[in-house]
């Protein structure tokens, strides 16, 4: 009886969910034919751009953006209140000079996942409304296929949403669990390393290499998150080998991505969620992973490697010509960090991600749905996830809202409830402004 009250509440949950994207594409049809009725409104936006020559050709760009959140509690959770709870899951500034063909300079800070339960009284007695480096690096050209960098980079391997710009997500934010960004907060301060890096662009090939160093403090110190106890830890960078030598102070990671269509940008590493019908994208990608000695035995004292390598495809093209354009990805990824072994966001096994999305120009809408599947040894059981929303965009990517009904089953690491089917569910809704 209370598995049928429970798959009854479960579909009340989705039944609830998908009304309230439904009501919310209705809204956005109204708000929109409201403002025809009104004066016609300047949405026209320059780039907040600095001129260090006469031409511009020598500039400071600045990019500064909010992305605000009100989340519910979890809708599997049985019995319990619905709560909706505010936060800021972003706060960035970033500025990159070009003062020469020759010659750029990065700089990107801000703050993350601030929350009614990580605000302090004053500002100052906590570290979670602090500001952060995000990125810090700079670039020097050696050739028209060679530039080479130094710093806090995100200049990533794997795959194309590792190197995911949250300025124009398809889709609401990086799908949780973080596969795409499998390394973040085990070897990387906030998906960034610490190295250096080589990128450039040949004919409709681009390709992206990097040499870095790990983060020494990891999430949880590296543990083993699985449920049959493979024994390893993620901390080879932090223990000697038995003969006192260090090792595990290294990782190799890289992207090579062919264009069949128009080229994308690299001048900057951030990956585009989608261009709403702006370019013709169709784009193949590879990429690896490599932190030799990264694993750790806790019983053998013994270091083994940590492996990873993918696949992707980003489609992104307009539609008729009405304006209309229509989103596509899919990414197969293989993660190999030893015997059973499970991470903060991936484990050894597979983990697929697929996302498909409509824009209707008229309408300044796109609706989407994305999926997530992990099979990894150190679980009995798949991890699923499932994103169903829809866009609002008042101005593109420049100030939008999205709606969004999120889930993940068979995942403790995302703070499920395992008497439950291990489902956490949660009804997501975002103001994104960005200049």
């Amino acid at each position: 009886m209370k598995t049928k009250t429970s798959e009854l509440m479960k579909s009340k949950t989705i039944i609830q969910s998908m009304v309230l994207v439904m009501l919310f594409c209705c809204s956005s049809l109204v708000l929109q034919a409201q403002e025809k009725e009104e004066a016609e409104v300047d949405h026209s936006y320059k780039p907040l751009t600095l001129k260090l020559s006469e031409d511009g050709k020598k500039y400071v760009r600045f990019i500064m953006w909010h992305q605000l959140w009100a989340t519910t509690s979890n809708l599997d959770a049985e019995d319990a209140k619905l709560q909706v709870t505010p936060s800021i899951r972003r706060s960035r500034f970033l500025a990159f000079a070009q003062v020469s063909p020759n010659f750029l300079i990065l700089t990107h800070f801000g703050l993350n996942g601030l929350s009614p339960g990580n605000l302090t009284s004053l500002g100052s007695n906590g570290d979670s409304p602090q500001l952060f480096l995000h990125d810090a690096w700079g670039e020097v050209k050696l050739h028209d296929a060679v530039y080479v960098g130094a710093g806090l980079h995100y200049w990533k391997g794997l795959t194309r949403l590792s190197n995911q710009s949250t300025l124009n997500f398809m889709t609401l934010d990086q799908s949780r669990p973080f596969v795409a960004w499998h390394s973040l907060g085990i070897t990387d301060q906030f998906a960034r390393h610490l190295g250096i890096y080589a990128k450039g662009q040949i004919e409709q090939f681009d390709y992206r290499i990097a040499i870095n160093s790990p983060l020494r403090n990891t999430i949880g110190g590296g543990i083993d998150f699985g449920t049959k106890g493979s024994g390893l830890t993620y901390t080879g960078v932090s223990n000697l080998t038995t003969s006192g030598d260090p090792v595990g102070n290294t990782i190799i990671e890289g992207y090579l991505r062919y264009n069949i269509f128009d080229k994308e940008s690299t001048k900057l590493p951030y990956a585009v969620g989608t261009y709403l019908g702006k370019k013709k994208v169709l784009a193949i990608g590879a990429g690896f992973y490599a932190h030799p000695n990264g694993m750790y035995s806790d019983s053998t004292q013994a270091h083994s490697g940590v492996t990873h390598f993918a696949l992707d495809a980003f489609l992104d093209m307009p539609l008729g010509k009405n304006g209309d354009a229509i989103n596509a990805y899919a990414a197969f990824m293989n993660f190999n960090y030893g015997d059973d072994y499970v991470s903060r966001w991936a484990g050894t096994g597979t983990a697929i991600y697929g996302q498909v999305g409509y824009y209707l120009k008229s309408a300044k809408i796109m609706p989407y749905v994305a999926f997530n599947n992990g099979s990894y040894q150190g679980y009995e059981k798949p991890v699923t996830a499932l994103d169903v929303g829809v866009n609002y965009y008042i101005n593109g990517h420049h100030a939008k809202v999205t709606l969004e009904y999120h889930r993940i089953a068979g995942d403790i690491r995302e703070g499920a409830i395992p008497t439950q089917d291990d489902a956490l569910s949660q009804i997501r809704l975002q103001m994104h402004i960005f200049l």
